[in-house]
Protein backbone atom coordinates (compact mmCIF):
# COMPACT_ATOMS: atom_id res chain seq x y z
CA UNK A 1 0.00 0.00 0.00
CA UNK A 2 3.16 2.41 0.89
CA UNK A 3 4.27 1.92 -2.84
CA UNK A 4 1.03 1.89 -4.41
CA UNK A 5 1.44 6.08 -2.42
CA UNK A 6 4.10 6.97 -3.42
CA UNK A 7 3.82 6.08 -7.03
CA UNK A 8 0.48 8.47 -7.20
CA UNK A 9 2.01 11.49 -4.71
CA UNK A 10 4.08 12.66 -8.36
CA UNK A 11 0.85 12.82 -10.11
CA UNK A 12 -1.31 14.09 -7.25
CA UNK A 13 1.25 17.37 -6.86
CA UNK A 14 1.85 17.74 -10.57
CA UNK A 15 -2.05 18.15 -10.99
CA UNK A 16 -1.86 20.57 -8.13
CA UNK A 17 0.75 22.68 -10.03
CA UNK A 18 -1.41 21.76 -13.21
CA UNK A 19 -4.77 23.32 -11.75
CA UNK A 20 -2.65 26.25 -10.02
CA UNK A 21 -1.01 27.07 -13.42
CA UNK A 22 -4.70 26.74 -14.86
CA UNK A 23 -5.51 29.54 -12.86
CA UNK A 24 -3.83 32.06 -15.04
CA UNK A 25 -5.33 31.32 -18.13
CA UNK A 26 -8.59 30.34 -16.56
CA UNK A 27 -8.66 34.14 -15.57
CA UNK A 28 -7.82 35.43 -18.84
CA UNK A 29 -10.57 33.34 -20.15
CA UNK A 30 -13.02 34.30 -17.75
CA UNK A 31 -12.09 37.89 -18.35
CA UNK A 32 -12.76 37.11 -22.21
CA UNK A 33 -15.90 35.50 -21.37
CA UNK A 34 -16.90 38.78 -19.37
CA UNK A 35 -15.91 41.50 -22.18
CA UNK A 36 -17.48 39.73 -24.58
CA UNK A 37 -20.85 39.77 -23.06
CA UNK A 38 -20.33 43.43 -21.59
CA UNK A 39 -19.87 44.22 -25.43
CA UNK A 40 -22.12 41.63 -26.85
CA UNK A 41 -19.31 40.41 -29.30
CA UNK A 42 -20.61 37.18 -31.18
CA UNK A 43 -19.10 35.21 -33.77
CA UNK A 44 -20.75 32.44 -36.12
CA UNK A 45 -23.81 32.90 -34.62
CA UNK A 46 -22.93 31.92 -31.12
CA UNK A 47 -24.07 33.66 -28.24
CA UNK A 48 -21.67 35.92 -26.27
CA UNK A 49 -21.00 33.86 -23.52
CA UNK A 50 -19.73 31.16 -26.05
CA UNK A 51 -17.61 33.11 -28.23
CA UNK A 52 -16.04 34.87 -25.09
CA UNK A 53 -15.37 31.25 -23.70
CA UNK A 54 -14.00 30.35 -27.03
CA UNK A 55 -11.40 33.20 -27.59
CA UNK A 56 -10.69 33.35 -23.72
CA UNK A 57 -9.46 29.62 -24.25
CA UNK A 58 -7.14 29.96 -26.94
CA UNK A 59 -5.48 33.05 -25.17
CA UNK A 60 -5.11 31.06 -22.19
CA UNK A 61 -3.51 28.25 -23.28
CA UNK A 62 -0.57 30.57 -24.77
CA UNK A 63 0.18 31.27 -20.87
CA UNK A 64 -0.29 27.82 -19.88
CA UNK A 65 2.01 26.21 -21.93
CA UNK A 66 5.19 28.28 -20.81
CA UNK A 67 4.04 28.19 -17.35
CA UNK A 68 3.34 23.86 -18.07
CA UNK A 69 6.72 23.37 -19.81
CA UNK A 70 8.73 24.71 -17.12
CA UNK A 71 6.99 24.64 -13.77
CA UNK A 72 4.96 21.90 -14.06
CA UNK A 73 6.35 19.21 -15.79
CA UNK A 74 10.21 20.62 -16.28
CA UNK A 75 9.92 18.99 -19.61
CA UNK A 76 13.29 18.27 -21.89
CA UNK A 77 11.23 18.04 -24.77
CA UNK A 78 12.04 20.34 -27.90
CA UNK A 79 9.78 22.97 -28.08
CA UNK A 80 8.71 21.65 -31.48
CA UNK A 81 7.29 18.24 -29.83
CA UNK A 82 6.13 19.12 -26.94
CA UNK A 83 4.04 22.35 -28.50
CA UNK A 84 2.50 20.85 -31.11
CA UNK A 85 1.63 17.67 -28.63
CA UNK A 86 -0.11 20.17 -25.81
CA UNK A 87 -1.69 22.02 -28.30
CA UNK A 88 -3.17 19.04 -30.27
CA UNK A 89 -4.36 18.15 -26.47
CA UNK A 90 -5.91 21.74 -25.77
CA UNK A 91 -7.31 21.09 -29.20
CA UNK A 92 -9.43 18.83 -28.27
CA UNK A 93 -9.95 20.88 -25.17
CA UNK A 94 -11.41 23.45 -26.69
CA UNK A 95 -13.78 21.16 -28.57
CA UNK A 96 -15.13 20.38 -25.30
CA UNK A 97 -14.92 23.59 -24.14
CA UNK A 98 -16.82 24.91 -27.00
CA UNK A 99 -19.34 21.94 -27.26
CA UNK A 100 -20.50 21.67 -23.04
CA UNK A 101 -20.78 25.69 -23.64
CA UNK A 102 -22.88 25.81 -26.06
CA UNK A 103 -24.87 22.50 -24.86
CA UNK A 104 -25.77 24.07 -21.42
CA UNK A 105 -25.46 27.92 -22.48
CA UNK A 106 -27.44 27.65 -25.60
CA UNK A 107 -29.56 24.60 -25.46
CA UNK A 108 -29.93 23.98 -21.91
CA UNK A 109 -29.87 27.85 -20.62
CA UNK A 110 -27.74 27.30 -17.65
CA UNK A 111 -26.52 30.21 -16.35
CA UNK A 112 -23.01 30.91 -18.20
CA UNK A 113 -20.84 31.23 -15.14
CA UNK A 114 -21.85 27.78 -13.52
CA UNK A 115 -21.71 26.15 -16.87
CA UNK A 116 -17.92 27.72 -17.76
CA UNK A 117 -16.93 26.43 -13.85
CA UNK A 118 -18.41 22.74 -14.51
CA UNK A 119 -16.84 23.26 -18.04
CA UNK A 120 -13.90 24.25 -16.84
CA UNK A 121 -13.49 21.66 -14.37
CA UNK A 122 -14.22 18.95 -17.00
CA UNK A 123 -11.65 20.43 -19.60
CA UNK A 124 -8.95 20.47 -16.44
CA UNK A 125 -8.64 16.66 -16.83
CA UNK A 126 -8.90 16.43 -20.30
CA UNK A 127 -5.88 18.50 -19.94
CA UNK A 128 -3.96 17.08 -17.52
CA UNK A 129 -4.75 13.46 -18.63
CA UNK A 130 -3.24 14.67 -22.37
CA UNK A 131 -0.65 16.38 -20.84
CA UNK A 132 1.30 14.35 -18.51
CA UNK A 133 0.28 11.35 -20.56
CA UNK A 134 1.21 12.43 -23.94
CA UNK A 135 2.51 15.53 -24.51
CA UNK A 136 5.15 16.49 -21.78
CA UNK A 137 5.85 12.51 -21.33
CA UNK A 138 9.53 11.70 -21.24
CA UNK A 139 10.47 8.88 -23.18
Amino acid sequence: MQNLRRMNQPAIYQFIRFAAVGLSGTAVQYLSIHAAVMWHLSLFEKSSAVTGSAIGYILGSIVNYVLNYFLTFSSGKSHAEAASKYFTVLGVGWCINYGMMSLLVERWQVWLWSAQIFTTGLVLCWNFAGSKLWAFKDQ
